[in-house]
């Protein structure tokens, strides 16, 4: 597989540093690995961004998925892209078709083609214009993915080199590629790998470390300047998941979940019956605050909230636990000034719901809404500022000075016009039940679109997102008004 995103295209002159050849071939696959595995992408050892792929066995040869994220600077260079893209290939790697969607620097563009003979037909829509293109070639054309899979498909041994033509969608354009085999070797982490390198990028290195599965272990190019890691989901899990709640423009694409069909007047809606399909089942299903969740089998979830969940004035709800209730990382409800302005909010208020309006309208009031995080319960006091979580947080916090036990929790939440986003709210336990309570929004009870994942405010409580962010699809089975 091949991270390659088109990072940069930087002119730099570089001396290159081969490993000495040996004469033992390596080790040679009839298929490339069929999983799913994710990456980070560094500049300098900061993360700025991640990429996923999965390739799993078509009709006729093989699929490759892969999407993912990136923002970098370098050398005065900068880039903004997000991309999902779709491969069939022959057993061979060849290209059969391709489904493309990237964001550039701000430009969105959607490609689609087909290999018919000895050319690739595209259709190309950008800034609401199609249009068609044909590149002939000779031979067989190859998607970037499949590059770094290509040599170890074939019999090869140090020294070994290949020239190929590759597909960029990016640029529509075939570029001839060579590859070459340089020996084995290991990664900057010690593990042991067969090393490869690519003229991807003009007059820069491009190295990559493969194990004998085919798996990419890492990429470097310019000799660390940009490098790609594998990496587990739960590493990446923390840093995914915050930017996808923060709906970073970085992750906007790659995070909204489109719905069909579309809802309609989003304000008036009172109940809301909707299928998710490609659910992970290693997520909790998790009831209350106004929704009923039940599994309909083969990876589907069936979620209902508002005046269609089914919830029994009988149905006991599940009691709030001490942590529910005292003060938390982040979440500072003994803060002298938490204390002092929950207990001004709430003065003369008897009924517990509408001591808990008051506070949401309060921090939705006091917050400017901003995409970054602005900290702690007492770091957005002082700075007036942050995102969904931010508001979860100080809300939480004055909730629980007024002795509301409250939670935090995140799931998704429909933006109207667009689709579902991944969004953070809280829920208080008022009159011997939770309620959902949005106080970036200022709603209470929280508009019947959103749907609970997810409860908890520390990374590892968010970080199982990763397991369906990008993945889930959305289908609105019934709407009440």
């Amino acid at each position: 597989m091949n991270i390659y995103f088109r990072l940069f295209t930087i002119v730099i002159l570089l001396t290159c540093s081969c490993l000495t050849a040996m004469a033992a071939p390596l080790g040679k696959i009839d298929a490339p690995p069929l999983s799913e595995r994710w990456f980070g992408i560094y500049v300098n050892s900061e993360r700025v961004g991640f990429y996923r792929q999965r390739i799993e066995k078509s009709e006729d040869g093989f699929k490759i998925e892969g999407d993912g994220s990136v923002r970098m600077k370098v050398m005065n260079f900068s880039k903004e892209a997000s991309m999902r893209e779709t491969y069939l290939v022959a057993k061979n790697l060849a290209l059969r078709s391709f489904d493309v969607e990237q964001t550039v620097n701000g430009s969105s563009s959607h490609l689609k083609g087909k290999v018919i003979g000895s050319a690739i037909h595209i259709t190309s829509e950008a800034n609401g214009k199609k249009s068609d293109k044909i590149l002939k070639f000779k031979g067989e054309v190859y998607p970037g993915p499949a590059l770094n899979l290509y040599p170890l498909m074939r019999t090869t041994t140090p020294g070994s080199s290949f020239k190929i033509q590759e597909f960029d969608p990016e640029e529509i354009k075939i570029k001839d590629i060579q590859i070459t085999v340089l020996g084995e070797d290991k990664t900057s982490e010690g593990l042991p790998a067969i090393k490869l390198r690519n003229n991807l990028y003009p007059f820069v290195n491009n190295d990559i470390w493969v194990d004998e599965q085919g798996n990419t272990l890492e990429e470097s190019v310019r000799e660390g300047l940009v490098t790609t890691k594998a990496e587990q989901p739960n590493v990446l899990g923390p840093f995914i998941s915050g930017w996808a709640l923060a709906k970073k423009d970085l992750i906007f694409d790659f995070s909204l979940v489109r719905i069909q069909p579309p809802l309609k007047d989003q304000k008036k809606l009172t109940g809301l019956a909707i299928e998710v399909s490609n659910w992970n089942d290693a997520l909790p299903i998790l009831q209350e605050g106004g929704q009923q969740v039940e599994k309909r089998g083969n990876g589907r979830v069936l979620f209902k909230t508002g005046s269609l969940a089914q919830i029994s004035p009988e149905s006991v709800a599940q009691k709030p636990t001490d942590a529910q209730q005292k003060p938390a990382d982040k979440i500072e409800s003994d803060a002298p000034f938490i204390k002092a302005q929950a207990i001004a909010l709430t003065a003369g208020i008897n009924n517990r719901r509408e001591q808990a309006a008051a506070l949401a309208s309060w921090t939705a009031g006091w917050l400017k809404n901003s995409i970054d995080d602005g900290g702690s319960a007492v770091e957005s006091f002082t700075s007036k500022s942050g995102n969904c979580q931010t508001h979860a947080r100080l809300y939480t916090a004055l909730a629980r000075a007024a002795g509301i036990p409250t939670r935090f929790v995140s799931g998704l939440v429909h933006l109207e016009g667009k689709g579902f986003l991944y969004h953070s709210w809280a829920e208080s336990y008022i009159d011997d039940h939770w309620v959902s309570v949005d106080p970036t929004y200022n709603q209470l009870p929280a508009d019947p679109t959103h749907l609970k994942l997810l409860e908890g405010h520390l990374p590892e409580d968010l970080a199982p997102i990763i397991a369906v962010i990008g993945r889930i699809k959305m289908t609105v089975m019934e709407t009440t008004y």
